[in-house]
């Protein structure tokens, strides 16, 4: 019999949790955070409004900058905020900052803790995705708007009008001092190009970004974006990439040279449709090695690539109610 870690209170439908693992956060459909820590047995020990619409996605920053938490609604807002004090009974979350720029719901929001700097990319409903950049390290509050554009490659496709239910956002994580900031960008709208997931890097020579690879194969449709994923590497050649759609959840080599101005060259090695209806969540594990993946049947499915690069389904996690 499973035993229930945590309950969490009525209305609290997104949730995330810290980078050890010991707290959790969740929003709820009244604008409310709730803070849940394992010294209290994932009691909910903190609560506030944050918002005056739902919480449609919260994350954790990066553990080097403290406990920070941003989240998004659909009222166009975001909210960055920040844990102070010395103990758990002194504790207390203060506001660093809200970004309202548009009255577009956000979809998707992520860190990325580059090189040249902490990062925050969002995805709105009309396509359109805007980096936030952090001025100084140890002022949570100062922020500028870097840069905003549309998930398109070509302009004729930016005057078509975007309606988006869903967005994914995956950074790529900094290995070294020369990488550009790079992340993927999908929608789940009624166009098929914003939808189609791109690669976006941030050129330094011309101050801006630009796509540099598209997950589609020639001659197939465009498909919608539920999920992306983006593994860790701990050595290998190339990157991997999970992307869920309606058609299953493809595995994709990339294969970047950052001495070169080429474009990533993209390889499909895999496409997975064990799951009955739309995957929602992708997760690898901390070597890149295994994909969890977990959809509207109810299962998590593990899979896995054998020594011959096939990939194969390893496990199977049903509810048992």
């Amino acid at each position: 019999m499973a035993k229930t870690l945590i309950s969490t209170v009525d209305g609290v439908h997104c949730n995330a949790w810290n980078h050890c693992g010991e707290r959790m956060a969740g929003g709820s459909l009244d604008g409310c955070i709730h803070i849940f820590d394992s010294p209290s047995q994932f009691a909910c020990t903190f609560k506030w409004k944050a918002h005056n619409s739902s919480i449609v996605k919260l994350v954790w920053g990066p553990p080097e900058y403290g406990d920070v938490i941003a989240c998004c609604c659909m009222d166009g807002t975001i909210s960055l905020w920040e844990e102070a004090g010395e103990d758990i009974e002194s504790c207390k979350w203060k506001l660093c900052n809200r970004f309202q720029d548009s009255s577009v719901p956000v979809l998707d929001i992520q860190f990325g803790n580059c090189v040249s700097g902490l990062k925050l990319v969002a995805a709105y409903a009309d396509g359109h995705a805007k980096v936030y950049e952090l001025l100084d390290p140890l002022e949570l509050k100062r922020w500028q708007l870097q840069a905003e554009f549309q998930n398109v490659s070509h302009a004729v496709e930016r005057f078509e009008k975007c309606s988006s239910l869903t967005a994914s956002i995956a950074w790529k994580s900094s290995t070294n001092s020369t990488q550009q900031p790079t992340f993927i960008l999908g929608f789940n709208s009624n166009l098929p190009y914003f939808n189609v997931a791109k690669i976006w890097e941030f050129m330094e020579v011309h101050q801006h970004w630009h796509p540099t690879a598209e997950f589609i194969v020639p001659g197939e449709d465009a498909d919608q974006v539920y999920a992306i994923s983006w593994a860790p590497n701990i050595g290998r050649p190339y990157e991997l990439i999970a992307i869920a759609g309606s058609k299953g959840v493809s595995i994709w080599h990339v294969e970047l040279d950052p001495n070169t101005n080429e474009r990533p060259k993209l390889t499909r090695v895999a496409t997975f449709t064990g799951h009955v209806g739309e995957v929602w969540q992708l997760d690898w594990d901390m070597g890149g090695m295994t994909l969890a993946t977990s959809g509207n049947d109810g299962t998590v499915r593990l899979w896995q690539s054998n020594t011959n690069g096939v990939w194969q389904e390893v496990a199977v996690i049903e509810s048992s109610q």
